[in-house]
């Protein structure tokens, strides 16, 4: 059979997927498992083919699926036992950490959760016995959904799973209504009358632009003489309005040019007449 402790030690002082020490920074899946940051970062960047499959981190996808802990010191925690030379007592029973509430070690002895708003962790005795519905530590709002249990049993990690597929498809399912709802509040692109289309019938209007910019309409209709098509009186009245049109531009045209080229002396307006001319002997620059 396992030894207990040392499962335990295993779940809860090393990294289930690099089977390290946990050291800062550390993270939890939705499942409840602990890990080193640096060790999920390497598993989710390494994209070789001959990558190892790792079942305890199948299900992590990004980083996103991982929550950075909130975790409180242990005062009584004398650190490593590395440099301990086999003169002291190890004990495995202390831990790194222990609850903010209640003081419980977390040393896999006492069940352990977290939240995943905040990454804050509490044993599971301090949120039963001190209920409220935000975080003892930060005063974020949670949820019950919201806390899962840190390396729980098989039936924990099954209800953790089942929370996980739910959240993941109504997040999926968020995505595709987003992107769903701004194609059909684009309008529909209406023909307009330079774009191709079915030819129009013979009654409907059509529309010219004359030579001052101005649009006008025309309805032709078919006349009973011969069979031939012929435009009605609107057409010439049209013409005359049009041709006045261009006369009183041409006109404007004019009197702005009179009106520049009555500036320059050689115009005929600055030429004097022979009473107001002087005598050739004594003319000035004006005589002409």
């Amino acid at each position: 059979k396992v030894d207990k402790n040392a499962e335990l030690v295993a779940r809860w002082h090393y990294c289930a997927l690099s089977q390290e020490k946990l050291r800062r920074p550390i993270v939890a899946c939705e499942l409840g498992r602990l890990y080193n940051k640096d060790a999920v970062i390497e598993f989710l960047l390494d994209k070789s083919a001959d990558k190892t499959p790792m079942e305890a981190a199948a299900h992590i996808k990004s980083i996103k699926n991982v929550t950075e802990l909130n975790l409180t010191d242990n005062p009584a925690w004398s650190g490593d036992k590395e440099s301990i030379k086999g003169d002291k007592y190890d004990d495995i029973q202390s831990a790194c950490f222990i609850c903010p509430v209640v003081g419980l070690e977390m040393n896999g002895r006492h069940r352990f959760c977290f939240l995943r708003n905040c990454g804050c962790v509490f044993s599971e005795r301090a949120l039963r016995e001190v209920k409220t519905e935000v975080c003892h530590k930060c005063g974020v709002p949670f949820q019950e959904e919201d806390v899962i249990i840190l390396n729980g049993n098989k039936e924990d990690v099954e209800v953790l799973k089942k929370r996980m597929e739910d959240r993941r498809l109504k997040s999926k399912l968020e995505k595709k209504s987003k992107k769903s709802k701004p194609a059909e509040s684009a309008p529909r692109q209406e023909p307009t009358e330079d774009s191709p289309g079915p030819s129009k019938p013979k009654n409907e209007k059509d529309c010219i632009n004359t030579n001052s910019g101005e649009k006008r309409q025309i309805i032709f209709t078919k006349s009973s003489d011969n069979g031939n098509s012929s435009v009605p009186g609107k057409v010439n009245k049209i013409n005359k309005a049009s041709s006045a049109t261009v006369k009183r531009s041409i006109a404007d045209s004019e009197e702005k040019s009179e009106a520049y080229k009555s500036i320059f002396t050689s115009h005929s307006s600055a030429k004097r007449s022979k009473e107001e001319c002087s005598n050739w002997v004594t003319h000035t620059a004006y005589y002409f």
